[in-house]
């Protein structure tokens, strides 16, 4: 069977050659005799593969010394529960901007564990914006802010970062890890989950200041403390060895392909044809505002939910597939991550503008 092009929010598509690569290893690794799948974590064969990933993670990324970089299991959702079991141990306060379901999720976790100022959002407008971080008051004693880059749900991103002061901030990135330049040292806490951008299922990358290791609760499980795990190079158990290997991988391509600076361009570049297709259209409309439209998740609606789904299915029988919206929303979603080429994006205007003719 062909291949189909997965707009899928995650777990996503992964370039082809990359797959390739991983199965051209995967039942014997270059010489070792064994697949990944089968090496100890302790030995030198499956160290090799963990110190290549981490350095050219770091490199790709652009992580600046003076920060850890952990692959921890659990993926984003674990360390909802993470963030404030190693940071909200001073003030026992944080703050949280609330601009979509995972950013709602991850204040609702920490507020088990201290006080939680939601200090804006925009929930009453069902996401369709980012609040103006010029205009936020941060708590200056918080132990530290946080805030979702990029809505992978409603499809919004912020395109400023807020200035929080001495207080750390700590963002997840999920969606839009290396899929454009992120300084990381605006940053406390940067972390994602890897089933977008990055590889399969499973793991969370998290670059923590080093300073800010050491202040966990005293409650905080081995696992989730993050000194602890720095300390053990992501071991204190068994990692997830594949999915470091498959961001190993990954990350070689990326390299291969120009890197970050080299996708962003791509990526602005597909965005910007689906988003003018929408606009063009007389049919399908974006409910967001423009200034706030997510690169890496494309929202839409035809405003008729049967019509949704007939352009669903359409989708599907042309060979472009899980473009239905989350169910918070409905409608239709297009994931445009990394591994996704122009040729997808372009199919996709085509077949909108093909259902129109037909369903307008």
């Amino acid at each position: 069977m062909e291949r189909v092009f997965n707009f899928s929010a995650g777990p996503a598509m992964i370039d082809p050659s990359v797959l390739e690569k991983a199965a051209s290893e995967m039942v014997c690794y270059r010489d070792k005799g064994m697949s990944v799948l089968e090496m100890s974590h302790r030995t030198g064969m499956y160290l090799d593969i963990y110190n290549e990933a981490l350095s050219l993670f770091r490199e790709v990324m652009g992580v600046p010394e003076g920060y850890e970089v952990l692959f921890l299991q659990g993926g984003a959702t674990m360390e909802f529960a993470a963030i404030p079991l190693n940071l909200m141990t001073g003030s026992r306060t944080a703050d949280y901007v609330d601009t979509g379901n995972f950013a709602h999720l991850a204040a609702e976790e920490a507020k088990k564990y201290g006080t939680v100022n939601v200090v804006a959002s925009s929930r009453a407008a069902n996401y369709t914006y980012i609040p103006d971080v010029a205009q936020i008051a941060f708590t200056p004693d918080a132990d530290y802010a946080y805030i979702t880059t990029n809505n992978t749900i409603y499809g919004t991103r912020y395109i400023h970062l807020p200035d929080t002061g001495s207080v750390p901030l700590v963002a997840d990135a999920s969606s839009n890890i290396l899929s454009e330049p992120m300084d990381v040292s605006r940053f406390g806490v940067l972390y994602a989950g890897t089933q977008k951008n990055i590889g399969p299922a499973g793991m969370a990358i998290v670059m923590v200041r080093s300073d800010l290791l050491g202040r966990q609760n005293p409650l905080c499980p081995k696992v989730l403390d993050w000194a602890a795990q720095a300390k053990n190079d992501s071991m204190i158990n068994t990692p997830n060895t594949f999915a470091i290997y498959m961001l190993k991988l990954v990350c070689e391509w990326m390299k291969q392909q120009g890197g970050v600076p080299a996708f962003h361009a791509l990526n602005q570049a597909k965005a910007k044809l689906l988003y003018d297709a929408i606009d063009g259209s007389k049919l399908f409309s974006n409910p967001v505002e423009p200034r706030y439209r997510s690169l890496m998740n494309v929202t839409f609606v035809t405003g008729d939910e049967a019509r949704d789904d007939a352009f669903c299915k359409y989708c599907a029988k042309n060979g472009l597939v899980n473009i239905k919206g989350h169910r918070n929303v409905g409608g239709m979603r297009a994931s445009l991550y990394n591994a996704m080429p122009m040729a997808g994006v372009e199919k996709l205007v085509r077949t909108m503008a093909a259902f129109e003719k037909d369903n307008g």
